[in-house]
């Protein structure tokens, strides 16, 4: 078999959808491309990515546990990805040189505004997590300019490096302490934490919602079914991370082949695959 040209890294990775998206969008744009999915080790993703890249790797997205290390190894980088303190995306310059790039949050606030048409500016939102995906995802939406974002993590700590790397940018951020109620309920609630994959169910406060607010998971699939359930019985319109997946995967494929691809079809694709939990 030939080597690929594209790739994702990760471990695991067998679940990862994102060879079946970049081989449809290469259809769709006439691009010929031959994507797989790499599990590196834990501890040798530098060596992975070397070894691929001798064998002709052109660019590779990067998933869990390796974004943070991918950022480190670039010698060029986008100011979201360095915000963010990991990458998803990693190429090549003409020169030579590894740049390194974080669609993730591009890709949740495209689909969140253009496919879902849930508002973002001048509105009130929290973010529940402080992990990677959140990181990658709070300076694009701050750059929709809602009114003020609110932060809430289990351990608060982990908040303080978000709050710090995105301070400048001209929303107002704060905290909310872990299961305390709001004073004023929020126009979005976006669930960035790991706390449903297990399947059980999602305690959230009362009041976290004001009338006509919007919810989102980062996650898809069974996994967002708990947070999701619990925001529709707030009254709360809903909306999973399956869009994010693919519009963070076609900003990517834009990255390197410099077509931006019609998502709907693939979007479409998938949402028939995976219903919305």
């Amino acid at each position: 078999m030939d080597h690929p040209n594209y790739a994702v890294i990760g471990h695991p990775i067998a679940h990862s959808r994102s060879p079946h998206i970049h081989t449809r969008f290469a259809a769709l744009t006439g691009i010929t491309l031959n994507y797989e999915a790499i599990e590196a080790p834990v501890g040798a993703f530098a060596a992975t990515l070397r070894t691929l890249r001798l064998q002709g790797l052109k660019g590779c997205n990067v998933t869990l546990p390796f974004k943070p290390e991918a950022l480190s190894l670039a010698e060029l980088s986008s100011d979201r990805a360095q915000r963010a303190g990991a990458a998803n995306t990693l190429g090549w310059s003409d020169q030579g040189r590894l740049w390194a790039d974080n669609t993730d949050g591009a890709g949740l606030c495209r689909d969140l505004t253009e496919r879902a048409g849930f508002p973002v500016a001048g509105r009130r939102l929290l973010i529940l997590g402080a992990g990677g995906a959140v990181a990658g995802c709070l300076a694009p939406l701050l750059a929709l300019r809602p009114a003020h974002v609110t932060l809430c993590n289990r351990s608060p700590e982990k908040l303080r490096p978000l709050l710090d790397r995105h301070q400048d940018l001209g929303v107002p951020l704060a905290v909310l302490p872990w299961g305390e109620c709001p004073v004023h309920g929020f126009d979005g609630v976006l669930n960035g934490t790991s706390a449903a994959l297990g399947g059980s169910a999602f305690s959230l406060p009362q009041g976290l919602w004001a009338k006509g607010a919007w919810a989102l998971d980062m996650v898809y699939g069974p996994a967002a079914a708990a947070f999701l359930q619990a925001a529709r019985d707030q009254g709360a319109s809903t909306r999973d991370g399956l869009g994010m997946l693919v519009e963070q995967a076609a900003l990517s494929f834009e990255r390197w082949h410099g077509v931006r691809p019609d998502t709907n079809p693939v979007f479409n694709e998938l949402r028939q695959i995976v219903p919305e939990a």
